[in-house]
């Protein structure tokens, strides 16, 4: 009897094990993919939810990636990252903030980093499967590694064909819930010379103000 209670939990670990290389395997076709492309633009819309807090709020907008470049449209603001400086710009306030993006910056998620966030810091395990209008979406749940993580998990929604990312469900320690979709996505497409740059003379008489 031992015997077979031992052979039967060292099959579920397997299948546990087969899983998780199967998941990794997953995303790294996914993050090869989207590192092929010279561009990304893709339109999203997103919701938070908090019971709680009765919060309730639906986002939308437009996000352009190239390498660790973006100019990326997110809760009435313009987000443009040239590699080194983050300029935050403000159209309703007109203030525009600059600073220098850190490594803590990177366990956040946004649209600025949907198609990456999940390279590091996760533990990816094989989830559901669904069919959203005919697409073939690969659910894989991911659990932060650190501890101190304001999230609790991550549902990243896989186009299985396309290997492109449909959605992210991501559910904070707070009871927070935010879920982004990608509704359209375009590759390699010509870019405007200034997409990724800011120029201080196209906001004459705002409030800039530099947080280094």
């Amino acid at each position: 009897m031992k015997n077979i209670f031992l052979i039967v939990l060292l099959s579920i670990a397997s299948i546990g094990y087969a899983q998780d290389v199967k998941a990794d395997k997953l995303l790294k076709e996914v993050a090869s993919k989207f590192k092929s492309y010279d561009n990304v633009i893709f339109n999203y819309k997103g919701n938070l939810q908090n019971a709680k807090s009765q919060l309730n709020m639906d986002v939308q907008g437009e996000a352009t990636l190239s390498g660790e470049n973006y100019n990326v449209e997110f809760m009435g603001s313009t987000y443009i990252y040239n590699g080194s400086k983050l300029y935050v710009v403000n159209r309703e306030d007109e203030q525009v903030t600059i600073s220098t993006q850190t490594d803590s910056d990177e366990g956040l998620i946004s649209p600025t980093n949907i198609l990456t966030f999940y390279e590091k810091g996760y533990r990816a395990e094989w989830d559901i499967e669904q069919n959203v209008r005919g697409r073939k979406i690969q659910y894989i749940k991911l659990t932060p590694i650190k501890s101190n993580s304001e999230y609790k998990q991550v549902l990243l929604g896989i186009d299985i064909n396309t290997k492109h990312i449909y959605n992210a469900i991501v559910t904070e320690n707070s009871g927070t819930k935010a879920t982004f979709t990608l509704l359209s996505l375009k590759t390699n497409q010509p870019l405007a010379k200034k997409c990724f740059n800011f120029d201080p003379k196209d906001y004459d008489g705002w409030d800039i103000e530099n947080l280094d």
